[in-house]
């Protein structure tokens, strides 16, 4: 084989690896916050950091949906983009009538579990192998955050459980969005309760 030859091989191979390369650097990471069906939890703030590169809100508000079954988990939330090392979360439990606060490290190896293919189904019918990129965080009556990653709900896989801290705050900041949630889940409280564990 020629020089010339070899040396056009050897660009090829390389125009290859940088672009499979860069094709895992630009994942776009997403996180989502959940809550169990009925027990409604409204986020005052999800603060995410990557220390010493950057630090950022992702707005969330009220969060009613999902934690298991046909459509959990999943939840609305934002990009994270750099991949953080911290979570800072500050909720309220509409059904238990209180604050709670948590801070969450990030596992360091989690990004690079996050990145290896995993089984995913296709719109289509069909079916190939995509990153679990996106974090779902699951809060639960008790105060305890569930944390999942998943490309989608078919394959979320569990990584952590951090249990919060309950903190000081006036519900009555929170009276017409109780008023109005009770309307609608009162009936299955009375009747269920509000279970902080097993979740």
């Amino acid at each position: 084989m020629s020089v010339f030859r070899k040396l056009i091989l050897i660009v090829v191979c390389l125009a290859f690896v940088g672009c499979s390369t860069l094709k895992q650097e630009d994942i776009p990471w997403y996180v989502g916050v959940a809550a169990p069906q009925h027990y409604d939890m409204w986020v005052l703030n999800m603060h995410l950091e990557k220390s010493g590169e950057r630090s950022w809100r992702v707005p969330v508000g009220s969060v009613s949906c999902c934690w298991r079954g046909p459509f959990g988990p999943r939840g609305g939330g934002g990009e994270m983009d750099p991949f953080p090392n911290l979570i800072a979360l500050h909720w309220f439990s509409l059904s238990e009538q209180k604050y709670y606060s948590a801070m969450i490290r990030v596992p360091q190896d989690l990004q690079k579990r996050m990145r290896e293919p995993t089984n995913h189904s296709y719109q289509n019918g069909t079916s190939g192998f995509e990153p679990r990129s996106t974090l779902v965080l699951g809060l639960a009556p008790g105060g305890e955050v569930v944390m999942w990653m998943m490309s989608q709900r078919s394959n979320a896989v569990e990584v952590m459980r951090v249990p919060a801290l309950e903190v000081p705050g006036d519900p009555e900041d929170f009276a017409v969005l109780t008023e109005s949630y009770l309307e609608d889940h009162g009936d299955y409280l009375e009747e269920h309760g509000v279970p902080l564990e097993g979740w």
